[in-house]
């Protein structure tokens, strides 16, 4: 019984440790990937979702919030690396080398500070609104309570919002029979310039020209493309920085509501 009783625990100790070593280890070479800006930037901007959910790891190893992970992250001491994890999306930081481009540093601050201030607003009401479309047509926020809103903020100029086009347009085909979620594309370009450039471009969201001073002064955009997820209650589920992050998001409201 007692040989049993050792052995027991043997086990349950070694299951335990390989777990934490399992989800300690970086999914990437971390000194690999600070080799140059266009290998970080390549590797952060395809596996790193900061907007999303995700268990937050400091250099410790301790698992500490998501906001004062990105808190830490605007200190331009770290970079926010992935981890083995069984579930979810799990990030840890890592103390930038002191050799890496300074633009890695730069780029990590910036970025972590919009999604800090982004995180703040998330679960507020979003403020009352009614729209005019490129058509003329009237988009009410009143009549669209109790619907899943998506916006997306743009401008004709700006190559990642382009860029992103068919990705979002695949993402609104995949709802378009759910009578409860409502696309919308908000853009700082006159109806005009709009309807000329959508002839080529093609959105499958609702167009709503002029918003410029709206996007940054009431939504407080700092950069685009960004987009908004309102849910049915007409509160910011979430604010996103690219089609991947926007996709990941809905479906999992989409899935919830």
């Amino acid at each position: 019984m007692k040989f049993r009783t050792i052995m027991v625990k043997y086990c349950f100790l070694f299951l335990l440790f390989s777990t934490l070593t399992f989800s300690q280890t970086p999914k990437v070479n971390v000194e690999y990937i600070q080799s140059s800006y266009a290998i970080w930037k390549n590797y952060h901007f395809n596996n790193i979702l900061l907007s999303l959910d995700f268990k937050a790891l400091d250099v410790n190893n301790t698992e500490i919030s998501k906001e004062n992970f990105l808190n830490e992250l605007t200190t331009g001491k770290y970079l926010p690396v992935e981890i083995e994890s069984e579930k979810g999306f799990t990030y840890k930081l890592f103390v930038i080398n002191s050799k890496a481009d300074t633009s890695i540093k730069a780029t990590i601050e910036a970025q972590s500070f919009d999604i800090l201030q982004n995180l703040k607003r998330e679960i507020l009401p979003f403020p009352d609104f009614s729209f005019k479309d490129i058509d003329g047509n009237t988009i009410d926020f009143a009549q669209l309570k109790g619907k899943i809103i998506v916006l997306k903020c743009w401008f004709i100029h700006c190559a990642s919002c382009i860029k992103e086009f068919p990705s979002v347009n695949n993402l609104a085909e995949k709802y378009k029979s759910r009578n409860d979620i409502v696309f919308i594309s908000l853009a700082e370009d006159s109806a005009e310039a709009l309807k000329i450039f959508l002839q080529k471009k093609p959105l499958q969201y609702l167009v709503v020209p002029n918003m410029k001073d709206y996007m940054y002064t009431t939504m407080g955009v700092g950069a685009f493309p960004t987009h908004y997820i309102l849910d049915k209650e007409g509160k910011i589920y979430k604010i996103l920085s690219n089609e991947k992050e926007l996709e990941i998001a809905l479906d999992k409201i989409a899935h919830l509501e």
